[in-house]
């Protein structure tokens, strides 16, 4: 991916491993025209067990150059990158004109980081505000490249949407003008090895305030030699300037092309809807003890994803491992909301399920009850604190159980997590559309190829 031609490199890999994105760099760098003069490497790596097999990697690379009459040097630094990086950031050592680095290739460590943690005040004082590893690597690998320097990356997805990811989204594209994007069809393939869980992109950056005007979406299966389809998309597609999340869109084929091109239709918020989304306020592990596995004198529902049944909720679920009910005191008042229509969606999906967005009624009449409690894997659609029209929230949960709106929302959403933020971030028909979409559902609930039908007939 890498595209410069400089006569001399600085590279640097910030968790370097045992080198294998270095010499995979330095054998494609080396394999076109013209050759450079000098390669210069920088390696972070601060797993001593790594430095033996890194110095032998180097060593091959030194050995290939050297028989092109090309100068290969290398600097290993077996140090946390975040501490050894973070101060010549925030030192300003570096400006535009003398920051070493021309390019960086790199596989940054996933993990989260902790609020309070000395990793996370140090991000904080070199202006970086995330909460996970791999996107701290990233944003100080940007801060240290040259203006014009090339980024090229192997990282979970989950940073293209989501709130958690939203300062680092604003940091990044602020300083970095995307150029390619690729995504691996299967997580099971590409790095079968590995154990990986989540969806990952390859992506290709450089370091510039102007933006081009396509970025490249690339995918392939992840097997070796699998063909890889491209295609160019307009920037403004990828990165929509309206957006104040800042979502980065990969359109990958056309049938996700049609589908943005329909939902583009859509120019209605959630507040304009008269609606809001929430996260359910029950979190078990903190009311375990209001809890009750079977309704009983005192008990009001709690509801779960495991309710969803056939588009309603059917409640209570025997036999259930989670509990059907909570109990209706004075200190759980704030976790139960006024018995109403509501639509429900899934915040986790499993991989395994068909749809990304998965969404279901509570229907007040099929459930007796003054009260219910909604678990906080779910999010819930209200009209500002109450109830929705039955036909709107027919019309609503149709429009979210669609594949035309799975197909667009996976163009972002690159995890099993969908977001409050992520609901509220889409455009949605208009209340009358969904209420006619409703009005011809009824208490029907139609399969997927129905719903489609029916979705597509209403509101296209």
């Amino acid at each position: 991916m890498f595209t410069s031609r400089e006569k001399e490199v600085r590279l640097f890999d910030a968790g370097a491993g045992t080198g294998g994105l270095i010499q995979a760099f330095v054998q494609a760098r080396c394999s076109v025209e013209p050759l450079p003069n000098r390669i210069h490497v920088v390696a972070y790596e601060v797993d001593t067990s790594l430095l033996g097999p890194l110095h032998r990697t180097l060593e091959h690379c030194r050995k290939h150059c050297f028989s092109l009459g090309v100068h290969f040097t290398a600097d290993v630094h077996n140090a946390d990158f975040i501490e050894a990086a973070v101060p010549l950031v925030c030192g300003d050592l570096f400006n535009g004109s003398q920051t070493p680095f021309n390019a960086t290739i790199l596989n940054p460590p996933y993990r989260k980081i902790n609020s309070d943690s000395r990793t996370r005040l140090l991000l904080r004082s070199a202006g970086i505000e995330t909460s996970n590893l791999y996107t701290g690597f990233l944003a100080l690998a940007a801060k240290l490249l040259i203006e014009g320097g090339e980024m090229v990356a192997i990282t979970p997805r989950s940073f293209t949407n989501g709130p958690y990811f939203r300062p680092f989204r604003e940091l990044f594209l602020r300083l970095m003008s995307l150029r390619r994007l690729h995504v691996f069809e299967s997580r099971s393939v590409a790095f079968e090895s590995e154990g990986v869980l989540q969806e990952n992109i390859i992506l290709h950056a450089v370091k510039s305030p102007t933006k081009p005007s396509s970025v490249v979406v690339s995918t392939s299966s992840g097997a070796p030699n699998a063909p890889v389809s491209a295609r160019e998309c307009e920037y403004d597609e990828v990165v929509l300037s309206n957006d104040p999340e800042r979502f980065i869109h990969l359109i990958a084929d056309d049938v996700q092309q049609e589908a943005r091109q329909i939902l583009a239709r859509f120019r209605t918020s959630l507040a304009e809807l008269g609606l809001e989304v929430s996260t359910g306020r029950v979190v078990d592990f903190r009311a375990r003890q209001f809890l009750v596995s079977q309704p009983a004198y005192g008990t009001v529902p709690l509801i779960y994803p495991c309710h969803f049944n056939g588009g309603y909720v059917k409640w209570p679920k025997t036999p259930s491992r989670k509990p059907n009910a909570i109990l209706d005191t004075e200190a759980t008042q704030e976790l139960l909301v006024p018995s109403a229509v509501y639509v429900l969606a899934k915040r986790f999906t499993a991989k395994e399920e068909r749809r990304r967005v998965v969404a279901c009624i509570y229907d007040p009449s099929r459930i007796r009850a003054a009260r219910v409690g909604f678990e906080n894997h779910l999010n819930y659609f209200h009209a500002h604190g109450a109830g929705l029209p039955l036909d709107l929230a027919r019309g609503l949960a149709a429009f979210l159980n669609s594949t035309v709106l799975d197909v667009y929302f996976r163009q972002f959403n690159g995890n099993t997590q969908v977001n409050a933020t992520d609901l509220r971030n889409l455009r949605y028909p208009s209340r009358s559309q969904l209420e006619s979409l409703g009005h011809h559902l009824g208490d029907s609930s139609p399969n997927q190829q129905e719903l489609d039908h029916l979705v597509h007939k209403e509101l296209f």
